[in-house]
């Protein structure tokens, strides 16, 4: 069971995560600032960054584990975490020492304090101080917000990826996929290269930067063979110069569906990019873990499938999962935050969901009532039952049909409440707004 910090570190994270309530201020100057305050860690890693609507944090994670097997010291940030906050700074396949990242948040905290950081800006700073700190060679740092003035797109990449474009965070990135795509195409770099799964609608919008962009469906391609609750198996095919014979690369990914095949073969066309052995690519991709993204559990007597998809094109993109695998109805937990487009997002799931339960995270403000979200799923014509807590949820939806997995998805704060309680483990116990 995961051991709560003491005393002294929970001061310091209940002053970091006050800063949530301040919101998001995009720009750069606050972060750099705070970063020269540091001496600039940044300078000490390599970087790839990866931004994109989702997927972001697949790619992230399995990139991160490529070069571990590859024999780099890696540093891994993503965003938000699940059930503790040093879940976000990773080396190694680890978490950050605990005292390690006091002591880097106690350093930062005067200067963060001074500039009038953000939460965001300052975890962004941390990750940097951690890396160096743990000497990695390279950090595989997840974009939060959009990319052109988010905080990680003060860093240097060496590569950049962007995984998806969708419309999510409208009323900060724009209300078109151009328009989100063009904030997101921020972290790409003039003649440097990149990597993308976007559309084909939007490679002209990418290119504009000037970066050597390898996409999906051009550069490289990849085929599902075989699909199963166990991981997916694909082959990817890629072509280094144009006129030159195509390359195979065969691969298993625990990540489950098309679209987590698809976050794999971005991976690994990173890793291929950045010159890295085949051995290492195939290790690393079937090595990776990503809690709470199509993450099966067995507990509670029976199979458990914990997705935070949480926008129109993860629900879409979980729905076809469950349709492939053969699971096109299933009872559902279901939770989201409001300021999500709940309506497309409960059209999606509603077709495979043979019922649903309802309920909020307790952990965060932004989480809509069970109540609310009820006539969304009774307009589909879906059974919906209304459960105060998760804990409530769970007992509701244990009964029945023991063989047949019971999905929980909607929000990633959702689905770390629920692992905790699936797993016996804890939280943090404090408010979650990013």
């Amino acid at each position: 069971m995961t051991q709560r910090p003491s005393a002294a570190p929970e001061a310091l994270l209940d002053w970091l995560y006050a800063q949530q309530r301040f919101g998001i201020r995009p720009g750069l100057e606050r972060v750099s600032a705070l970063l020269e305050c540091l001496g600039h860690p940044e300078r000490q890693f390599r970087v790839v960054l990866v931004g994109g609507t989702n997927g972001k944090g697949s790619v992230s994670a399995t990139l991160a584990s490529i070069l571990q097997a590859a024999g780099q010291r890696t540093g891994l940030f993503t965003s938000p975490h699940l059930l503790y906050f040093s879940e976000r700074f990773v080396v190694d396949g680890r978490p950050v020492d605990q005292a390690e990242l006091y002591a880097a948040l106690a350093e930062l905290k005067p200067h963060a304090e001074q500039l009038e950081a953000t939460f965001f800006e300052i975890v962004t700073a941390l990750s940097c101080s951690l890396f160096a700190r743990a000497g990695v060679s390279w950090a595989v740092m997840e974009v939060g917000l959009g990319g052109r003035l988010d905080a990680t797109n003060v860093l240097s990449p060496e590569v950049s990826v962007i995984t998806s474009v969708g419309l999510d965070h409208t009323e900060v990135l724009g209300h078109t996929l151009e328009a989100i795509a063009t904030e997101k195409a921020g972290i790409l770099r003039e003649g440097q290269p990149a990597v993308t799964a976007v559309s084909e609608q939007l490679w002209p919008v990418l290119e504009e930067t000037g970066a050597d962009l390898w996409a999906l469906g051009r550069e490289f391609e990849m085929t599902v063979d075989v699909q199963a609750l166990s991981g997916t198996a694909l082959t990817l095919r890629w072509c280094p110069t144009p006129g030159m014979d195509w390359q195979t690369l065969a691969l298993h990914t625990p990540l489950l569906g098309r679209h987590g095949a698809a976050n794999a073969a971005v991976a690994a066309m990173v890793a291929l990019r950045l010159g890295l052995p085949l051995e290492a690519v195939r290790a690393g991709v079937k090595e990776t873990r990503w809690p709470g993204r199509l993450e099966r559990l067995e507990a509670v007597g029976r199979p458990w499938l914990l997705d935070g998809a949480h926008n129109p094109d993860g629900a879409a993109a979980l729905a076809d999962t469950l349709r492939e695998l053969g699971l096109g109805s299933v009872r559902v937990v279901f939770g989201a935050s409001a300021d999500k487009a709940l309506e497309e997002v409960v059209a999606q799931l509603a077709p495979v969901s043979s019922e649903v339960i309802l309920t909020q995270a307790q952990l965060s403000p932004r989480a809509t009532s069970p109540a609310e979200l009820r006539p969304l799923w009774e307009a589909q014509g879906v059974p919906a039952h209304c459960a105060a807590t998760p804990a409530e949820a769970l007992a509701l939806a244990q009964p029945g049909r023991g063989s047949e997995p019971v999905v929980v998805c909607g929000s990633l704060y959702l689905v770390g409440e629920v692992r905790a309680l699936l797993l016996g483990d804890q939280n943090e116990g404090r408010e979650r707004w990013q």
